[in-house]
Protein backbone atom coordinates (compact mmCIF):
# COMPACT_ATOMS: atom_id res chain seq x y z
CA UNK A 1 0.00 0.00 0.00
CA UNK A 2 1.68 3.15 -0.92
CA UNK A 3 1.83 5.95 1.60
CA UNK A 4 -0.29 8.56 -0.23
CA UNK A 5 -2.90 5.58 -0.21
CA UNK A 6 -2.28 4.71 3.30
CA UNK A 7 -2.93 8.42 4.68
CA UNK A 8 -6.01 9.15 2.68
CA UNK A 9 -7.07 5.45 4.08
CA UNK A 10 -6.03 6.64 7.59
CA UNK A 11 -7.94 10.12 6.87
CA UNK A 12 -11.33 8.11 6.14
CA UNK A 13 -10.85 5.81 8.87
CA UNK A 14 -10.39 8.26 11.62
CA UNK A 15 -13.08 10.83 10.09
CA UNK A 16 -15.54 7.73 10.27
CA UNK A 17 -14.63 6.79 14.00
CA UNK A 18 -14.88 10.45 15.16
CA UNK A 19 -17.74 12.11 16.24
CA UNK A 20 -18.66 15.40 16.84
CA UNK A 21 -18.53 17.50 20.19
CA UNK A 22 -21.76 18.85 20.20
CA UNK A 23 -22.41 21.96 23.09
CA UNK A 24 -23.94 20.34 26.39
CA UNK A 25 -24.31 22.96 28.35
CA UNK A 26 -26.13 25.34 26.00
CA UNK A 27 -29.74 23.74 25.86
CA UNK A 28 -32.42 23.78 28.95
CA UNK A 29 -34.99 20.85 28.48
CA UNK A 30 -38.36 21.80 26.33
CA UNK A 31 -40.10 20.52 29.38
CA UNK A 32 -40.82 20.99 33.46
CA UNK A 33 -41.09 17.76 34.11
CA UNK A 34 -37.94 15.00 34.18
CA UNK A 35 -37.08 13.71 30.73
CA UNK A 36 -38.66 9.86 30.53
CA UNK A 37 -38.45 8.52 27.03
CA UNK A 38 -41.08 6.87 25.23
CA UNK A 39 -38.93 6.68 22.23
CA UNK A 40 -35.10 7.56 21.48
CA UNK A 41 -33.38 9.12 18.34
CA UNK A 42 -32.44 6.45 15.68
CA UNK A 43 -35.19 3.61 16.68
CA UNK A 44 -36.36 1.19 14.27
CA UNK A 45 -39.59 2.53 12.73
CA UNK A 46 -41.74 1.26 9.90
CA UNK A 47 -40.12 2.86 6.45
CA UNK A 48 -37.92 5.10 8.41
CA UNK A 49 -35.58 5.77 11.87
CA UNK A 50 -37.12 7.77 14.35
CA UNK A 51 -35.53 11.23 14.26
CA UNK A 52 -35.88 12.21 17.41
CA UNK A 53 -36.82 11.51 20.84
CA UNK A 54 -40.42 10.98 22.41
CA UNK A 55 -40.86 12.85 25.77
CA UNK A 56 -43.33 11.14 27.87
CA UNK A 57 -45.84 13.93 29.53
CA UNK A 58 -47.07 11.38 32.34
CA UNK A 59 -50.28 10.50 29.99
CA UNK A 60 -51.45 13.83 30.21
CA UNK A 61 -51.70 16.59 27.88
CA UNK A 62 -51.71 20.37 28.26
CA UNK A 63 -47.94 20.37 29.66
CA UNK A 64 -46.11 23.70 28.96
CA UNK A 65 -43.47 23.18 26.02
CA UNK A 66 -40.84 25.80 26.06
CA UNK A 67 -38.01 26.75 23.86
CA UNK A 68 -34.58 25.27 24.52
CA UNK A 69 -32.41 28.62 23.78
CA UNK A 70 -33.10 31.39 21.83
CA UNK A 71 -33.85 31.83 18.62
CA UNK A 72 -36.96 32.43 16.17
CA UNK A 73 -39.75 30.24 14.81
CA UNK A 74 -38.78 29.48 11.65
CA UNK A 75 -41.86 26.81 10.76
CA UNK A 76 -44.79 25.93 11.60
CA UNK A 77 -47.08 22.92 10.65
CA UNK A 78 -50.67 21.95 11.35
CA UNK A 79 -51.39 18.08 9.27
CA UNK A 80 -53.58 15.79 10.34
CA UNK A 81 -51.17 13.31 10.43
CA UNK A 82 -47.30 13.49 11.01
CA UNK A 83 -46.25 15.47 13.62
CA UNK A 84 -49.48 17.31 14.34
CA UNK A 85 -49.02 20.06 15.30
CA UNK A 86 -45.62 20.88 14.82
CA UNK A 87 -42.70 24.11 15.91
CA UNK A 88 -39.26 24.45 14.77
CA UNK A 89 -37.20 27.16 15.97
CA UNK A 90 -33.72 28.32 14.55
CA UNK A 91 -31.11 29.05 17.33
CA UNK A 92 -27.77 31.49 16.61
CA UNK A 93 -25.95 28.79 16.93
CA UNK A 94 -26.50 26.80 13.81
CA UNK A 95 -29.06 24.06 15.15
CA UNK A 96 -32.98 23.56 14.64
CA UNK A 97 -35.58 22.86 17.41
CA UNK A 98 -38.13 20.76 16.55
CA UNK A 99 -41.12 19.99 18.63
CA UNK A 100 -44.16 18.24 17.97
CA UNK A 101 -47.79 16.36 18.54
CA UNK A 102 -48.51 19.79 20.18
CA UNK A 103 -52.08 20.54 21.30
CA UNK A 104 -51.79 24.20 20.87
CA UNK A 105 -48.96 27.05 20.71
CA UNK A 106 -48.81 29.75 23.01
CA UNK A 107 -50.89 32.81 22.17
CA UNK A 108 -49.08 34.73 19.76
CA UNK A 109 -48.30 32.02 18.11
CA UNK A 110 -51.42 30.63 17.64
CA UNK A 111 -52.67 33.83 17.18
CA UNK A 112 -50.17 33.78 13.94
CA UNK A 113 -51.61 30.39 13.18
CA UNK A 114 -55.45 30.82 13.81
CA UNK A 115 -55.28 33.88 11.47
CA UNK A 116 -53.72 31.87 8.87
CA UNK A 117 -56.10 28.96 8.94
CA UNK A 118 -58.69 31.39 8.88
CA UNK A 119 -57.21 33.15 5.86
CA UNK A 120 -56.60 29.64 4.05
CA UNK A 121 -59.91 28.58 4.88
CA UNK A 122 -58.07 25.45 6.10
CA UNK A 123 -57.22 23.98 9.07
CA UNK A 124 -54.16 22.26 7.67
CA UNK A 125 -51.65 24.67 7.19
CA UNK A 126 -47.66 25.27 6.70
CA UNK A 127 -46.13 28.70 7.57
CA UNK A 128 -42.61 29.99 7.12
CA UNK A 129 -42.50 33.45 9.64
CA UNK A 130 -40.01 36.07 8.31
CA UNK A 131 -37.03 35.59 10.03
CA UNK A 132 -37.42 37.34 13.14
CA UNK A 133 -41.03 37.47 13.27
CA UNK A 134 -41.71 35.44 16.00
CA UNK A 135 -38.49 35.45 18.53
CA UNK A 136 -38.69 33.36 21.48
CA UNK A 137 -36.49 33.08 24.40
CA UNK A 138 -34.47 30.27 26.71
CA UNK A 139 -37.25 28.78 28.75
CA UNK A 140 -40.13 30.82 26.83
CA UNK A 141 -43.71 29.26 27.00
CA UNK A 142 -44.14 28.37 23.14
CA UNK A 143 -46.58 25.53 22.73
CA UNK A 144 -48.22 23.17 25.50
CA UNK A 145 -48.34 18.99 24.84
CA UNK A 146 -50.75 17.15 22.88
CA UNK A 147 -51.85 13.93 20.93
CA UNK A 148 -52.22 15.72 17.72
CA UNK A 149 -50.92 13.79 14.07
CA UNK A 150 -49.75 10.02 14.05
CA UNK A 151 -49.42 9.93 17.09
CA UNK A 152 -50.05 6.63 19.59
CA UNK A 153 -50.41 8.92 23.06
CA UNK A 154 -49.75 12.06 24.58
CA UNK A 155 -46.04 12.70 24.20
CA UNK A 156 -43.55 15.52 22.91
CA UNK A 157 -41.12 14.87 19.80
CA UNK A 158 -38.46 16.50 20.15
CA UNK A 159 -35.53 16.95 17.66
CA UNK A 160 -32.68 18.61 17.21
CA UNK A 161 -31.24 19.33 13.82
CA UNK A 162 -28.41 21.20 12.09
CA UNK A 163 -29.31 24.53 10.36
CA UNK A 164 -27.72 23.91 7.53
CA UNK A 165 -27.91 20.04 6.56
CA UNK A 166 -30.99 19.59 7.92
CA UNK A 167 -29.85 16.30 8.94
CA UNK A 168 -31.31 14.99 12.53
CA UNK A 169 -29.11 14.93 15.34
CA UNK A 170 -29.60 12.60 18.28
CA UNK A 171 -30.84 14.82 21.40
CA UNK A 172 -28.87 13.08 24.10
CA UNK A 173 -25.27 14.32 22.39
CA UNK A 174 -26.05 17.82 23.80
CA UNK A 175 -25.83 16.87 27.77
CA UNK A 176 -29.77 16.21 28.31
CA UNK A 177 -30.78 14.69 31.42
CA UNK A 178 -31.96 11.21 30.70
CA UNK A 179 -31.21 8.77 33.49
CA UNK A 180 -30.03 5.52 31.85
CA UNK A 181 -27.84 3.17 34.16
CA UNK A 182 -29.46 -0.43 32.43
CA UNK A 183 -27.73 -2.34 29.43
CA UNK A 184 -28.97 -3.22 26.06
CA UNK A 185 -30.95 -6.44 26.14
CA UNK A 186 -30.61 -9.24 22.97
CA UNK A 187 -33.56 -10.80 22.12
CA UNK A 188 -32.71 -13.16 19.07
CA UNK A 189 -30.05 -14.50 17.41
CA UNK A 190 -29.88 -15.54 13.73
CA UNK A 191 -27.31 -16.11 11.31
CA UNK A 192 -27.70 -15.83 7.53
CA UNK A 193 -25.53 -17.56 4.89
CA UNK A 194 -24.85 -15.08 2.27
CA UNK A 195 -22.71 -17.19 -0.77
CA UNK A 196 -23.71 -19.79 -2.49
CA UNK A 197 -21.61 -22.68 -1.02
CA UNK A 198 -22.32 -21.24 2.67
CA UNK A 199 -24.12 -23.06 5.08
CA UNK A 200 -25.07 -22.71 8.80
CA UNK A 201 -26.01 -25.71 11.39
CA UNK A 202 -26.93 -27.77 8.38
CA UNK A 203 -28.86 -25.02 6.79
CA UNK A 204 -28.29 -22.70 3.83
CA UNK A 205 -31.23 -20.88 5.22
CA UNK A 206 -31.67 -17.97 7.92
CA UNK A 207 -30.91 -19.82 10.84
CA UNK A 208 -32.31 -18.81 14.80
CA UNK A 209 -28.59 -19.56 17.16
CA UNK A 210 -29.97 -19.79 20.92
CA UNK A 211 -27.51 -18.13 23.16
CA UNK A 212 -27.84 -17.74 27.19
CA UNK A 213 -26.70 -15.28 30.11
CA UNK A 214 -23.48 -15.15 31.58
CA UNK A 215 -23.00 -14.60 34.98
CA UNK A 216 -21.58 -11.15 34.21
CA UNK A 217 -24.77 -10.39 32.31
CA UNK A 218 -22.92 -11.22 28.84
CA UNK A 219 -24.41 -13.60 26.20
CA UNK A 220 -22.85 -16.79 24.87
CA UNK A 221 -24.40 -18.47 21.94
CA UNK A 222 -24.48 -21.88 21.17
CA UNK A 223 -21.36 -23.45 19.15
CA UNK A 224 -21.96 -22.35 15.56
CA UNK A 225 -21.14 -24.61 12.87
CA UNK A 226 -20.86 -22.91 9.43
CA UNK A 227 -18.82 -22.76 6.03
CA UNK A 228 -18.71 -19.66 3.42
CA UNK A 229 -19.50 -16.59 3.54
CA UNK A 230 -22.34 -16.12 6.85
CA UNK A 231 -23.20 -12.61 8.22
CA UNK A 232 -25.23 -12.25 11.54
CA UNK A 233 -28.46 -10.47 12.99
CA UNK A 234 -30.15 -9.66 16.07
CA UNK A 235 -33.31 -8.75 17.59
CA UNK A 236 -32.26 -6.07 20.42
CA UNK A 237 -33.43 -3.48 22.54
CA UNK A 238 -32.77 -0.70 25.00
CA UNK A 239 -34.22 0.84 28.06
CA UNK A 240 -33.31 4.23 30.01
CA UNK A 241 -34.63 4.38 33.42
CA UNK A 242 -37.72 5.39 34.77
CA UNK A 243 -39.71 3.88 31.75
CA UNK A 244 -40.43 0.40 30.85
CA UNK A 245 -40.28 0.66 26.81
CA UNK A 246 -38.13 -1.44 24.63
CA UNK A 247 -36.27 1.57 22.88
CA UNK A 248 -33.53 1.29 19.96
CA UNK A 249 -29.92 0.69 20.49
CA UNK A 250 -27.54 3.33 19.96
CA UNK A 251 -24.77 1.58 18.90
CA UNK A 252 -23.75 -1.93 17.33
CA UNK A 253 -20.31 -3.43 17.06
CA UNK A 254 -19.28 -6.49 15.23
CA UNK A 255 -16.24 -8.13 16.35
CA UNK A 256 -14.14 -11.13 14.30
CA UNK A 257 -11.48 -12.61 16.45
CA UNK A 258 -10.88 -9.31 17.74
CA UNK A 259 -10.65 -7.17 14.91
CA UNK A 260 -13.64 -4.65 14.21
CA UNK A 261 -15.47 -5.59 11.47
CA UNK A 262 -18.97 -3.59 11.62
CA UNK A 263 -19.72 -0.15 13.25
CA UNK A 264 -22.57 1.75 13.26
CA UNK A 265 -24.27 4.09 15.55
CA UNK A 266 -27.39 6.59 15.58
CA UNK A 267 -25.61 10.05 16.06
CA UNK A 268 -26.77 11.75 12.86
CA UNK A 269 -28.34 10.82 9.80
CA UNK A 270 -30.21 12.25 6.92
CA UNK A 271 -33.72 12.02 5.80
CA UNK A 272 -33.27 10.83 2.08
CA UNK A 273 -31.79 7.67 3.80
CA UNK A 274 -34.35 6.82 6.15
CA UNK A 275 -36.25 4.18 4.05
CA UNK A 276 -33.07 1.90 3.53
CA UNK A 277 -34.16 0.99 7.18
CA UNK A 278 -35.59 -1.57 5.06
CA UNK A 279 -31.80 -3.08 4.44
CA UNK A 280 -30.74 -2.92 7.74
CA UNK A 281 -33.37 -5.33 9.02
CA UNK A 282 -34.62 -8.52 7.66
CA UNK A 283 -37.75 -6.90 6.41
CA UNK A 284 -39.48 -10.76 5.38
CA UNK A 285 -39.06 -11.87 9.35
CA UNK A 286 -40.63 -8.49 10.79
CA UNK A 287 -43.95 -8.64 7.88
CA UNK A 288 -44.21 -11.96 9.12
CA UNK A 289 -43.34 -11.85 12.57
CA UNK A 290 -42.92 -7.83 13.52
CA UNK A 291 -39.79 -8.30 15.06
CA UNK A 292 -37.06 -6.44 13.81
CA UNK A 293 -33.53 -8.30 13.18
CA UNK A 294 -30.80 -5.85 12.52
CA UNK A 295 -27.95 -6.73 9.97
CA UNK A 296 -24.76 -6.52 11.01
CA UNK A 297 -23.32 -7.05 7.75
CA UNK A 298 -24.55 -4.36 4.53
CA UNK A 299 -26.22 -5.96 1.48
CA UNK A 300 -26.10 -4.30 -2.12
CA UNK A 301 -28.65 -2.30 -1.63
CA UNK A 302 -27.92 -0.81 1.73
CA UNK A 303 -26.54 3.36 1.42
CA UNK A 304 -26.98 4.34 4.56
CA UNK A 305 -24.35 7.06 6.13
CA UNK A 306 -24.34 5.21 10.04
CA UNK A 307 -21.56 3.57 9.11
CA UNK A 308 -18.12 4.10 10.86
CA UNK A 309 -15.93 0.83 10.21
CA UNK A 310 -17.02 -1.87 7.81
CA UNK A 311 -14.64 -4.67 6.59
CA UNK A 312 -15.85 -7.01 4.07
CA UNK A 313 -19.49 -5.39 3.90
CA UNK A 314 -19.22 -7.46 7.75
CA UNK A 315 -19.58 -10.35 5.72
CA UNK A 316 -17.37 -12.93 7.49
CA UNK A 317 -15.63 -15.81 5.37
CA UNK A 318 -15.91 -19.09 7.13
CA UNK A 319 -12.66 -21.35 5.95
CA UNK A 320 -12.64 -25.56 6.94
CA UNK A 321 -11.19 -26.17 9.97
CA UNK A 322 -10.78 -22.84 11.73
CA UNK A 323 -12.36 -21.53 14.45
CA UNK A 324 -13.78 -17.86 15.03
CA UNK A 325 -14.67 -15.92 17.62
CA UNK A 326 -17.34 -13.53 16.93
CA UNK A 327 -18.21 -10.66 19.49
CA UNK A 328 -21.29 -8.20 19.01
CA UNK A 329 -21.22 -5.15 21.03
CA UNK A 330 -24.23 -2.91 22.26
CA UNK A 331 -23.99 0.50 23.85
CA UNK A 332 -25.92 3.10 24.61
CA UNK A 333 -25.09 6.80 25.14
CA UNK A 334 -23.93 6.36 28.54
CA UNK A 335 -21.28 3.52 27.58
CA UNK A 336 -23.88 1.27 28.89
CA UNK A 337 -22.90 -2.19 27.43
CA UNK A 338 -23.67 -6.07 26.44
CA UNK A 339 -21.69 -8.21 24.72
CA UNK A 340 -22.94 -11.24 22.71
CA UNK A 341 -20.16 -13.76 21.98
CA UNK A 342 -20.57 -16.63 19.38
CA UNK A 343 -17.97 -19.29 18.85
CA UNK A 344 -17.90 -20.44 15.28
CA UNK A 345 -16.16 -23.24 14.03
CA UNK A 346 -15.42 -23.73 10.42
CA UNK A 347 -17.68 -27.00 9.56
CA UNK A 348 -18.94 -28.22 6.64
CA UNK A 349 -22.15 -30.66 7.27
CA UNK A 350 -25.19 -32.68 5.26
CA UNK A 351 -27.63 -30.04 4.68
CA UNK A 352 -30.90 -30.55 6.28
CA UNK A 353 -32.87 -27.29 5.65
CA UNK A 354 -32.81 -25.86 2.39
CA UNK A 355 -33.38 -22.16 1.42
CA UNK A 356 -37.16 -22.43 -0.26
CA UNK A 357 -36.23 -20.44 -3.95
CA UNK A 358 -39.65 -19.93 -5.70
CA UNK A 359 -38.65 -19.38 -9.35
CA UNK A 360 -41.44 -17.79 -11.12
CA UNK A 361 -41.43 -16.79 -15.18
CA UNK A 362 -40.45 -13.26 -14.09
CA UNK A 363 -37.63 -12.11 -13.06
CA UNK A 364 -36.98 -8.32 -11.98
CA UNK A 365 -33.78 -6.61 -12.78
CA UNK A 366 -33.82 -3.96 -9.88
CA UNK A 367 -31.79 -1.23 -11.53
CA UNK A 368 -33.90 -1.74 -14.72
CA UNK A 369 -37.69 -0.30 -15.65
CA UNK A 370 -39.56 -3.43 -15.83
CA UNK A 371 -43.54 -3.28 -17.03
CA UNK A 372 -45.89 -6.08 -16.54
CA UNK A 373 -49.08 -6.63 -18.60
CA UNK A 374 -51.74 -8.43 -16.50
CA UNK A 375 -55.11 -8.11 -18.55
CA UNK A 376 -57.16 -6.29 -16.69
CA UNK A 377 -54.17 -4.30 -14.87
CA UNK A 378 -50.74 -3.57 -16.18
CA UNK A 379 -47.95 -2.65 -13.68
CA UNK A 380 -44.90 -0.30 -14.08
CA UNK A 381 -41.98 -0.47 -11.79
CA UNK A 382 -39.24 2.41 -12.05
CA UNK A 383 -35.62 1.46 -12.16
CA UNK A 384 -34.28 0.98 -8.50
CA UNK A 385 -37.90 0.41 -7.12
CA UNK A 386 -36.94 -2.65 -5.14
CA UNK A 387 -32.91 -3.23 -3.66
CA UNK A 388 -32.31 -6.75 -4.96
CA UNK A 389 -32.67 -8.81 -8.29
CA UNK A 390 -35.78 -11.63 -7.64
CA UNK A 391 -38.24 -14.08 -9.13
CA UNK A 392 -41.75 -11.76 -9.05
CA UNK A 393 -44.88 -13.65 -8.70
CA UNK A 394 -47.58 -12.26 -10.47
CA UNK A 395 -51.02 -13.25 -10.76
CA UNK A 396 -54.30 -12.32 -12.91
CA UNK A 397 -57.86 -12.56 -10.88
CA UNK A 398 -61.24 -12.03 -12.29
CA UNK A 399 -61.16 -8.19 -10.80
CA UNK A 400 -58.05 -8.99 -9.02
CA UNK A 401 -54.43 -8.56 -9.87
CA UNK A 402 -51.72 -9.70 -7.05
CA UNK A 403 -48.45 -8.38 -7.55
CA UNK A 404 -46.04 -10.92 -5.56
CA UNK A 405 -46.50 -9.89 -1.41
CA UNK A 406 -45.63 -7.72 0.93
CA UNK A 407 -42.35 -9.47 2.15
CA UNK A 408 -40.57 -7.59 -0.49
CA UNK A 409 -39.79 -3.63 0.59
CA UNK A 410 -39.82 -1.19 -2.10
CA UNK A 411 -37.57 1.79 -1.93
CA UNK A 412 -39.89 4.00 -4.88
CA UNK A 413 -43.68 4.13 -5.70
CA UNK A 414 -44.76 2.03 -8.77
CA UNK A 415 -47.42 2.34 -10.89
CA UNK A 416 -50.51 0.48 -11.09
CA UNK A 417 -52.94 1.14 -13.52
CA UNK A 418 -56.40 -0.50 -14.29
CA UNK A 419 -58.92 -0.24 -17.24
CA UNK A 420 -62.08 0.71 -16.16
CA UNK A 421 -64.20 1.19 -19.34
CA UNK A 422 -66.44 -2.02 -19.00
CA UNK A 423 -67.82 0.43 -16.25
CA UNK A 424 -70.44 3.38 -17.02
CA UNK A 425 -69.81 6.77 -16.36
CA UNK A 426 -71.98 6.97 -13.21
CA UNK A 427 -70.11 3.94 -11.98
CA UNK A 428 -66.69 4.98 -12.64
CA UNK A 429 -67.11 8.50 -10.41
CA UNK A 430 -67.74 5.83 -7.25
CA UNK A 431 -64.32 3.88 -8.09
CA UNK A 432 -61.17 3.50 -6.57
CA UNK A 433 -57.76 1.69 -6.38
CA UNK A 434 -57.40 -0.26 -3.27
CA UNK A 435 -55.16 -2.71 -1.85
CA UNK A 436 -56.78 -5.63 -0.64
CA UNK A 437 -55.72 -6.55 3.87
CA UNK A 438 -55.06 -9.90 4.54
CA UNK A 439 -59.09 -9.57 5.67
CA UNK A 440 -59.31 -9.21 2.32
CA UNK A 441 -60.80 -5.67 2.89
CA UNK A 442 -60.23 -2.58 0.08
CA UNK A 443 -57.48 0.18 1.42
CA UNK A 444 -58.32 2.76 -0.40
CA UNK A 445 -55.17 4.54 -2.66
CA UNK A 446 -54.88 8.01 -4.43
CA UNK A 447 -56.72 7.29 -7.64
CA UNK A 448 -56.10 9.69 -10.74
CA UNK A 449 -58.39 8.90 -13.36
CA UNK A 450 -57.88 9.68 -16.85
CA UNK A 451 -61.24 8.67 -18.70
CA UNK A 452 -61.26 5.13 -18.12
CA UNK A 453 -57.58 4.47 -17.20
CA UNK A 454 -57.24 4.92 -13.46
CA UNK A 455 -53.24 4.84 -11.84
CA UNK A 456 -52.41 4.31 -8.30
CA UNK A 457 -48.74 4.79 -7.12
CA UNK A 458 -47.74 2.92 -4.26
CA UNK A 459 -45.29 1.07 -2.61
CA UNK A 460 -46.56 -1.86 -0.92
CA UNK A 461 -47.09 -5.13 -3.03
CA UNK A 462 -49.90 -7.19 -2.75
CA UNK A 463 -53.52 -7.71 -4.30
CA UNK A 464 -55.27 -4.61 -5.97
CA UNK A 465 -58.67 -4.62 -7.31
CA UNK A 466 -61.21 -1.56 -8.45
CA UNK A 467 -63.71 -1.08 -5.42
CA UNK A 468 -66.62 0.84 -5.56
CA UNK A 469 -67.69 3.80 -2.17
CA UNK A 470 -71.47 4.48 -2.90
CA UNK A 471 -71.95 5.58 0.51
CA UNK A 472 -71.78 8.88 1.57
CA UNK A 473 -69.93 9.72 5.05
CA UNK A 474 -71.56 9.86 8.13
CA UNK A 475 -72.32 12.96 10.51
CA UNK A 476 -73.25 13.01 14.13
CA UNK A 477 -73.42 15.56 16.96
CA UNK A 478 -71.22 14.18 19.80
CA UNK A 479 -71.72 16.95 22.67
CA UNK A 480 -75.20 19.16 21.85
CA UNK A 481 -78.49 18.44 20.51
CA UNK A 482 -81.04 20.22 18.11
CA UNK A 483 -82.43 23.79 19.19
CA UNK A 484 -80.43 23.39 22.87
CA UNK A 485 -79.28 26.50 24.90
CA UNK A 486 -75.07 26.18 24.75
CA UNK A 487 -74.30 29.26 26.84
CA UNK A 488 -71.92 27.40 29.24
CA UNK A 489 -70.37 25.55 26.29
CA UNK A 490 -66.84 26.45 25.32
CA UNK A 491 -66.61 24.10 22.34
CA UNK A 492 -68.46 22.21 19.69
CA UNK A 493 -68.20 18.57 18.73
CA UNK A 494 -69.14 16.05 16.06
CA UNK A 495 -67.89 12.71 14.78
CA UNK A 496 -67.77 12.33 11.12
CA UNK A 497 -66.49 8.39 9.62
CA UNK A 498 -66.43 6.91 6.10
CA UNK A 499 -66.38 3.34 6.18
CA UNK A 500 -64.66 2.50 2.59
CA UNK A 501 -62.87 5.31 0.76
CA UNK A 502 -62.32 7.63 3.67
CA UNK A 503 -62.35 11.16 4.32
CA UNK A 504 -61.18 13.52 1.49
CA UNK A 505 -62.47 16.95 3.03
CA UNK A 506 -64.71 19.02 5.53
CA UNK A 507 -65.72 22.14 5.63
CA UNK A 508 -67.92 23.91 8.07
CA UNK A 509 -70.28 27.42 8.63
CA UNK A 510 -71.57 29.08 11.18
CA UNK A 511 -74.42 31.82 9.95
CA UNK A 512 -73.17 31.49 6.53
CA UNK A 513 -69.59 31.77 7.76
CA UNK A 514 -66.36 29.62 7.37
CA UNK A 515 -65.37 28.40 10.90
CA UNK A 516 -62.17 26.30 11.89
CA UNK A 517 -63.27 22.98 12.93
CA UNK A 518 -60.25 20.89 14.43
CA UNK A 519 -60.29 17.44 12.61
CA UNK A 520 -58.84 14.70 14.52
CA UNK A 521 -58.75 11.22 12.25
CA UNK A 522 -57.71 8.95 14.87
CA UNK A 523 -60.77 9.80 17.38
CA UNK A 524 -62.99 11.00 13.74
CA UNK A 525 -64.21 14.50 15.97
CA UNK A 526 -64.37 17.87 14.47
CA UNK A 527 -64.05 20.26 16.97
CA UNK A 528 -65.16 23.81 16.85
CA UNK A 529 -63.96 26.51 20.14
CA UNK A 530 -66.27 29.28 20.41
CA UNK A 531 -63.32 30.99 21.25
CA UNK A 532 -62.35 31.58 17.72
CA UNK A 533 -65.46 33.63 16.61
CA UNK A 534 -67.78 36.17 18.63
CA UNK A 535 -71.17 35.16 17.77
CA UNK A 536 -73.80 38.10 17.24
CA UNK A 537 -77.13 35.87 17.14
CA UNK A 538 -78.63 34.21 19.40
CA UNK A 539 -79.81 31.67 16.70
CA UNK A 540 -77.06 30.12 15.56
CA UNK A 541 -77.12 27.74 12.35
CA UNK A 542 -74.08 25.31 11.50
CA UNK A 543 -73.70 23.67 8.42
CA UNK A 544 -71.48 21.09 7.92
CA UNK A 545 -70.12 18.88 4.71
CA UNK A 546 -67.92 16.10 4.63
CA UNK A 547 -66.95 14.86 0.87
CA UNK A 548 -65.46 10.91 0.86
CA UNK A 549 -62.01 10.36 -1.81
CA UNK A 550 -64.48 9.41 -4.60
CA UNK A 551 -66.93 12.44 -4.03
CA UNK A 552 -69.86 11.22 -2.14
CA UNK A 553 -70.95 13.75 0.19
CA UNK A 554 -72.98 14.42 3.29
CA UNK A 555 -74.46 17.70 4.92
CA UNK A 556 -75.08 18.22 8.27
CA UNK A 557 -76.80 20.94 9.64
CA UNK A 558 -78.34 22.22 13.07
CA UNK A 559 -79.46 25.41 15.03
CA UNK A 560 -78.74 26.12 18.20
CA UNK A 561 -79.03 28.78 21.17
CA UNK A 562 -75.76 31.04 22.37
CA UNK A 563 -75.48 34.45 24.03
Amino acid sequence: MGKAFFGLFLFFTISLQSQENYPKDVFSPPLDIPLVLAGNFGELRSNHFHAGIDIKTQQRQGLPVHSIADGTVVRIKVAHWGYGKVLYVAHPNGFTSVYGHLSKFSPTIEKYVKNLQYKKKSYEVEAFPVYGELKVQKGELIAYSGDTGSSGGPHVHFEIRSTITEKPINPLLFGFDVRDATDPTVLELFGYPLSDDAEINQSNDRTQILFRKQADGSYLADPVHAIGTIGFGINAYDRQDLAANKNGVYSVQQLVNGKLYTDYEFETFSFSEGRYINTLIDYAYYVQHQDRIQKCFRVPGNRLSIYRALVNDGKIVVNEGLTYNVEIQLRDLEDNLTKLVIPVEGKREELKVYKDIEKTDQYVIAKKPNNFDLGIAKVYFPANTFYDDFYIDLRKGNDTVTIHNNTVPCHRNFTVTFDASKYSKEEQQQLFIARLDKYRKPDYITTYKRGSNFTARTRALGTFTLAKDSIAPKISAKNFKEKQWLNNYHYLSLRITDDLSGINTYNATLNGEWILMEYEPKTNTLTYNFDDKILDKKECKLKVVVTDNVGNTSTFTRTFFRK
